[in-house]
């Protein structure tokens, strides 16, 4: 009888950390988010965002440098987490990255959040429909 091969995950990348806190998948991304480091990230934030009802949380707290990629990257997630009936949080004090979010509107569809506790805290916060 021939056995299939198992697939074990992909381990994460160097810039990405997931966790479970209160309920929550938390998703930390961490260091630079460009389009290297976004093709990395993409498949594990997929599997991530593909469960119904998911409770995510992206950290951005961590992040040094965030271009275009990080931002598809976000506006995939909560597109994922929406469709499937479930609340994405942001995480984000860097400035420069705020205003990114800012600038492109993001930040009206998905405000962020100051801390880890605080996106935690505030459900009625998370991200809706347009």
């Amino acid at each position: 009888m021939r056995q299939e091969p198992r697939h074990e995950p992909a381990p994460l990348p160097r810039h990405l950390r997931v966790h479970e806190d209160r309920g929550h998948t938390v998703v930390e991304l961490r260091g630079e988010i460009d389009i290297a480091t976004a093709a990395e990230i993409g498949p594990h934030l997929d599997r991530v965002t593909d469960r119904p009802g998911a409770r995510v949380v992206l950290d951005l707290s961590r992040i040094e440098f965030f271009d275009c990629s990080g931002l598809r990257l976000v506006y995939r997630a909560r597109s994922r987490v929406l469709d499937r009936g479930g609340q994405l949080q942001l995480v984000c004090t860097h400035p420069l990255t705020l205003r990114v979010f800012r600038v492109t509107g993001l930040s009206r569809l998905l405000p962020p959040r100051p801390t880890l506790d605080a996106a935690l805290g505030q459900p009625e916060a998370a991200s809706g429909p347009l």
